[in-house]
């Protein structure tokens, strides 16, 4: 990751379906995102992305099938990079926890989308991170985890 960025770290939180695989995106007033949020000091990109997750979605248990493989957005907004990791749940509803810093939860609403509703909500930084996504859960398929 560009050490010069401003970074932050997040998962594309996915579960399994009869459907497919669907995503879990997170609207903060107009904008839908994966959850994600900087990078504490001394904090693994990792480590922070748990938390984060954790933290937006109330989801502390999630499995990482792929490990620390991630992807990085490319630079926006001024110098920002984000960096994604995959994460599996089995939950199906989420309940957005209040923020102890805004009194009220982070995000407006959450969904569970398939990769093709993804496109259509996410911003066009995200592309290459939806992209990285479609094709692990591909290969993960393949291999029958």
């Amino acid at each position: 990751m560009n050490a010069a960025a401003r970074r932050s770290a997040g998962a594309v939180v996915f579960r399994r379906t009869e459907r497919g695989p669907r995503l879990l995106v997170l609207r903060a007033y107009k904008n839908w995102d994966f959850p994600k949020g900087m990078i504490g000091p001394g904090e693994s990109e990792l480590d922070a992305a748990k938390r984060e997750t954790a933290e937006e979605t109330g989801l502390a248990d999630l499995e990482f099938p792929f490990g620390d493989e991630h992807q990085d957005t490319l630079v926006y907004a001024g110098g920002k990079v984000a960096r994604y990791f995959l994460a599996e749940t089995d939950k199906g509803v989420i309940e957005l926890p209040v923020s102890a810093e805004l009194g009220r939860p982070e995000h407006h609403e959450w969904r569970w989308v398939s990769f093709d509703e993804a496109e259509e909500l996410l911003p066009p930084r995200l592309g290459v991170v939806l992209d990285w996504a479609r094709r692990q859960l591909a290969i993960g398929k393949r291999r029958r985890w």
